[in-house]
């Protein structure tokens, strides 16, 4: 597995991942969500709004992703959000491929990040 930066023809491929990937996660809030306020955060299914979401985070400038690929395949993302005028870095968003989580892809993203943010000098002591 290695990281590398998004380019927009990952777009597809981290749409999907995300998707599949965050199903599970959706589906415990609306069983423990109030049915009419589930439905006014998501009116048109949460698959919509997430997909626009991870869209607009892959297309924001202010914010750096990179993807894992393993055999060619795009299997990760992490969406990192810089915040220069307090010299910090968010984790914004970020997702393994169900088919791949528990190998470590999810961590070596998470490891991956802080590191990069380190180098971007966000921390103001590199």
């Amino acid at each position: 597995m290695q990281i590398e930066p998004y380019d927009p023809h990952h777009l597809d491929a981290v749409v999907r991942l995300s998707l599949r990937a965050w199903a599970p996660v959706f589906d415990s809030i609306q069983k423990v969500m109030n049915a009419d306020v589930y439905q006014a955060f998501y009116p048109n299914h949460w698959r919509v709004s997430q997909q626009k979401a991870v869209e607009d985070v892959c297309a924001a400038e202010d914010t750096n992703v990179w993807v894992a690929i393993d055999a060619g395949s795009t299997v990760g993302f992490v969406a990192v959000k810089l915040h220069v005028w307090d010299s910090m870095g968010e984790i914004y968003m970020v997702a393994v491929e169900p088919d791949f989580q528990g190998q470590g892809i999810g961590s070596a993203l998470i490891k991956f990040a802080p590191c990069w943010m380190k180098d971007a000098d966000v921390c103001g002591d590199g």
